[in-house]
């Protein structure tokens, strides 16, 4: 049988197979940002996987960057996660929420008091724009956070954690990649701060160090996991001392005891190209538990990942987009459905999203 069929213990659940959808933003949430029908059908038509990871899920309204994404900050949003957890949970499946702030990848627009994206230091994203309520706009320099602002977004995450509980998700994942706030405060690119959440290696993991303890604090530990993208270059990100900085990260992630970690290893989200890419096997010698590879990965990919012991699951993330039965395709080799156009991904309705039929013999 293929490792990729095979079932695993993640922390404190047991997976019935290897393959986890990952977190995909598919705007469909509204303008009020809540979960609908809509959206219940969809992540209950790809149930299959071993382990949805939700797209990711602002913890505040100061987190917004992208139109009609999902919120986790008030009890109606909770309320409204029901029904997705429920329809995954009916087909069998297991669902992880992940916590996101979208940090200096916003824009004033997107909140009702226009202020501005928050970071760790003012430096804006270079060399792209964003998709605003009212338009397509240049990043802005973001407020860089004081220490108090600092401990209450700690408390956001917080709380979101304790309302995904509530809504009836089996865990909760941290996003610490591709540019957003957390991964600001790891990255020496986007943190000069000179207080105890920078300068040095260890100041810059404070935060989301911070963070992880808060929504252990509603989590057990085995139920939590962190998402890192150490070779990522989305969102202007890229570091000359990565390496150094997402190992040592790994490192004390370590002690918590973890359901996983969860590691876009792969490079087709892009590449900094400022040394060699950091692998899984690397992060296997610093991190101890369960190990999620991910971007970029085929069935043939993955299932080496696997083979070679590298790492305990793999995430897919596109070809779950057309295939909502990706995991009966690989368990019975049949062919992958045609990509789904971009320009669908995020039109707000069906099309591009519950429309791709399962496989038909």
């Amino acid at each position: 049988m293929k490792k990729l069929l095979a079932p695993v213990q993640l922390g404190g659940i047991q997976l019935r197979n290897r393959i986890a959808m990952a977190p995909l933003t598919r705007a469909r949430a509204g303008v009020e940002r809540l979960p609908n029908a809509r959206m219940a059908e969809y992540y209950a038509q790809r149930a299959s996987a071993g382990l949805i990871i939700s797209e990711a899920t602002v913890v505040s309204e100061q987190g917004i960057g992208w139109e009609q994404s999902p919120g986790m900050y008030t009890d109606v949003m909770a309320q409204r996660w029901r029904l997705i957890t429920d329809a995954v949970h009916q087909k069998g499946g297991a669902i992880f929420m992940q916590l996101w702030h979208c940090g200096r990848a916003s824009h004033s627009d997107f909140r009702a008091d226009r202020s501005l994206p928050v970071a760790p230091s003012a430096i804006a994203i270079q060399g792209d724009s964003i998709h605003t309520p009212e338009g397509k706009k240049t990043y802005e320099v973001p407020h860089a956070l004081e220490v108090a602002e600092i401990a209450k977004i700690v408390e956001d995450y917080r709380l979101a954690a304790k309302r995904a509980m509530d809504a009836g998700f089996d865990g909760v994942e941290i996003h610490g990649a591709n540019g957003y706030l957390i991964n600001t405060f790891l990255e020496s690119k986007t943190n000069i701060r000179t207080d105890q959440y920078g300068g040095t290696i260890e100041n810059r993991y404070r935060f989301l160090g911070e963070v992880a303890d808060a929504v252990m604090s509603v989590w057990p530990a085995n139920k939590v996991a962190v998402r890192l993208s150490p070779n990522g270059v989305f969102n202007d990100m890229g570091s000359k001392d990565f390496r150094e900085q997402s190992l040592y990260v790994a490192s004390q992630l370590n002690r918590y005891g973890l359901a996983y970690l969860h590691v876009m290893d792969g490079l087709a989200f892009g590449f900094h190209q400022l040394g060699e890419p950091v692998t899984l096997r690397e992060f296997r010698q610093v991190f101890h538990g369960p190990l999620m590879g991910n971007c970029g990965y085929t069935e043939e990919t993955a299932e080496a990942a696997l083979q070679a012991g590298n790492a305990d699951m793999i995430a897919f993330g596109r070809p779950f987009i057309s295939n909502p039965d990706l995991v009966e395709r690989i368990a019975n080799d049949w062919p992958l459905a045609s990509p789904a156009e971009v320009a669908d991904w995020y039109s707000h309705d069906a099309k591009g999203y519950t429309d791709f039929p399962a496989y038909q013999k």
